[in-house]
């Protein structure tokens, strides 16, 4: 019997000490082809941030809107707008814009690129299968190979249906926890390149600051 338990603490061991998991590997590529193959889409998103330690709990809700590498992420507090070289970043209550050059390399998370993070950068794992909202998932944790990143997890939310992203949380280093949930999703939206950049004449008296 303790010959049993010896050899399946080992076996568990090693899954999680796997640097690169294939059967990770497998569903986040099927997941990856999925987005790829649709030009544009647009899709509803709740954000929660909680932080158990200093019992801090908040929820935002978003929209966003993704052509390409084009994005435009909406929320309440904030209008993020990227046409793939140029980001602005609006806050209505402060009347206040930030400009600053895009980078495609930079480490931050960039939402339109989420589904294929996994990519550059990170180790893999597959957790096993859930059920979130109603339906089977795969749970996925991304790591980071660099000690010192930002986030030292992501942990993805994948339907096993159709390997949509149902949702997906990031771990910071100071206790904090991102969950982002996909609470509608429409695939091949019509919109139009100039929605993509944000055009300081329509907002009178708002103050820019350009950072690049």
């Amino acid at each position: 019997m303790k010959k049993f338990v010896f050899v399946a603490i080992l076996t568990f061991a090693g899954k999680v000490m796997a640097q690169y998991d294939p059967k990770a590997l497998e569903i986040l590529e099927a997941m990856s082809k999925k987005y790829k193959a649709i030009p544009t889409f647009e899709a509803s998103i709740t954000s929660n941030m909680t932080n158990e330690t200093e019992g801090v709990k908040e929820e935002f809700r978003g929209k966003i809107t993704v052509k390409g590498d084009k994005f435009k992420l909406i929320l309440d507090d904030q209008e993020i707008t990227n046409n793939g070289a140029t980001v602005w970043t609006y806050l209505p209550s402060a009347k206040e814009v930030s400009i600053d050059n895009f980078d495609p390399n930079s480490d931050d998370i960039n939402p339109v690129k989420i589904f294929e993070i996994y990519k550059k950068g990170f180790k893999y794992l597959h957790l096993g299968e859930k059920t979130e909202a109603g339906q089977s998932v795969d749970e996925v944790d991304l790591v980071p190979e660099k000690k010192n990143a930002q986030y030292f997890k992501i942990k993805m939310m994948i339907s096993k249906k159709d390997k949509s992203i149902q949702s997906w949380t990031m771990f910071d280093r100071s206790g904090n926890r991102y969950r982002y949930t996909i609470t509608k999703f429409v695939p091949n939206v019509k919109v139009d390149d100039t929605f993509f950049t944000f055009d300081v004449k329509k907002y009178p008296g708002i103050e820019v600051n350009d950072l690049r």
